[in-house]
């Protein structure tokens, strides 16, 4: 790991008067900071690379729970509900880290000019994987950086850092894995064009049927394949998208246990409010009072 990203990192976050996470001038690029461990907390990963600066983190897809810590990244191919956790943390070595959200399109155009797409590794069949984080995936990462200091630069090199994150990924260890999830360029493309269904439809029922229908296999195979990316099962995928919405809905925007459940498509707040208990720990009500309290 870089000294020099670590240090950049720190004096960012050093300057900042409002909550970790920081949004940048540069799209799809946050930068962490805690000073002391936290308690988990639900959230959905978008494809991206998550790295860890110092300190550690841990993170739980469904019945799969992934470590990663100082000079790695968790690599998150496909969109994922998951809660997760800084483990460790102090006032004077804070967790310092990075979410650098993939470009598709800048992905996609450098691998159409590779001259062999990679092949998968064979080791990852998840969509979520542990990666070192060091060499030129490093040295861009510091450069994405340094662009804050010079705003009017960013429109016009963060392409060319993008591109080339993209090619060191795409030509390491598991460039295929990346290929194959991210880019869907095999049979997984029709797991991912189904979890994206779930996502942007969330709120309408869903049947097991109908769902393999469009992702062209048997319910069996296509149950089987869906938990191996992603660790969960559809129902279990969709509930966890419905319920961290509910709460975004009471939290932001005010809504009532009642409203919130009926607009995440609950039709009875009472089994609303029992699977709520049971993700995030406390009934709703007092979860979103605790909330509004820590966020004041």
């Amino acid at each position: 790991m870089s000294a020099a990203l670590l240090e950049t990192v720190r004096r960012f976050t050093d300057v900042q008067t409002g909550r970790s996470p920081f949004a940048t001038a540069i799209e799809g690029l946050t930068i962490l900071r805690s000073d002391h461990e936290k308690r988990p907390d639900h959230l959905i990963f978008k494809p991206a690379l998550c790295v860890v600066l110092q300190g550690a983190k841990w993170a739980v897809f469904g019945d799969r729970r992934v470590d990663y810590r100082a000079g790695q990244a968790l690599v998150v191919s496909v969109e994922m509900p998951a809660f997760g956790r800084v483990a460790e943390a102090s006032p004077t070595e804070p967790y310092l880290g990075l979410i650098i959200e993939f470009d598709l399109g800048i992905m996609r155009e450098v691998m159409e000019a590779l001259p062999a797409l990679p092949e998968a590794s064979g080791d990852v069949s998840s969509g979520v994987f542990v990666s070192n984080f060091d060499g030129p995936l490093a040295e861009c990462a510091l450069r994405l950086v340094r662009l804050l200091d010079t705003p009017a630069a960013i429109p016009l090199l963060r392409p060319a850092i993008m591109r080339e994150i993209s090619y060191w990924l795409l030509t390491g260890p598991h460039g295929g894995d990346v290929v194959r999830m991210a880019l869907g360029n095999d049979h997984s493309h029709r797991i991912v064009s189904v979890i994206h269904s779930l996502r942007d439809h969330f709120a309408e029922p869903a049947r097991i049927e109908d769902l393999a229908d469009e992702a062209g296999l048997s319910p069996s195979a296509f149950h089987r394949k869906f938990k191996a990316i992603t660790s969960m099962t559809p129902l279990q995928y969709q509930k966890q998208l419905r319920l961290l919405e509910a709460r975004r809905l009471m939290v932001a925007e005010a809504a009532n246990v009642e409203t919130a459940a009926f607009l995440v498509g609950y039709e009875s707040p009472s089994q609303f409010s029992r699977e709520y208990a049971r993700m995030f720990g406390t009934p709703p009500r007092r979860d979103v009072t605790a909330l509004r309290a820590v966020a004041a």
